[in-house]
């Protein structure tokens, strides 16, 4: 099944994509945008762009699993991308996500203004890689 996830911000929102056999999870890249309608019609249209079949949104959690602001903005972009797309869509724990990012950035020693336009979208891996090895776990 070829899985499309999201890692959400709010000036800058990660995609990436797995292979049909859901052994690979690839960067697709970052979109910029603040407009949270505009963002839905752009991942949507991305995701249908690579035949996704489910779409997995990063679920930011604070650490104590509690959920604020930012959670609740992804869940609203879940329902938006729902209704955009037709597809099922997971929201999953992303606790960690960006800060493993960075470490992933910092043994690459990239820096500046190209580690700020991937690190959203190496998130957006890390989820990916995350959820397709709980599917790989849980059959």
């Amino acid at each position: 099944m070829i899985i499309f996830s999201v890692d959400y911000g709010k000036a800058r929102t990660g995609l990436a994509v797995c292979d049909k056999n859901e052994i690979i999870a690839s960067p697709v890249g970052v979109i910029n945008e603040y407009n949270m309608e505009k963002l839905a019609d752009k991942i949507a249209k991305s995701a249908l762009e690579h035949n996704a079949e489910l779409i997995v949104v990063g679920l930011p959690l604070n650490m104590n699993g509690s959920e604020g602001e930012s959670a609740e903005n992804a869940r609203i972009l879940s329902e938006m991308l729902r209704e955009k797309t037709g597809l099922e869509i997971i929201l999953w724990d992303e606790r960690c996500t960006t800060v493993t990012a960075h470490k992933y950035l910092n043994i690459t020693d990239t820096r500046g203004k190209k580690r700020k336009a991937v690190v959203d979208s190496v998130a957006a891996v890390i989820i990916l890689e995350d959820y397709l090895s709980f599917r790989r776990n849980n059959k």
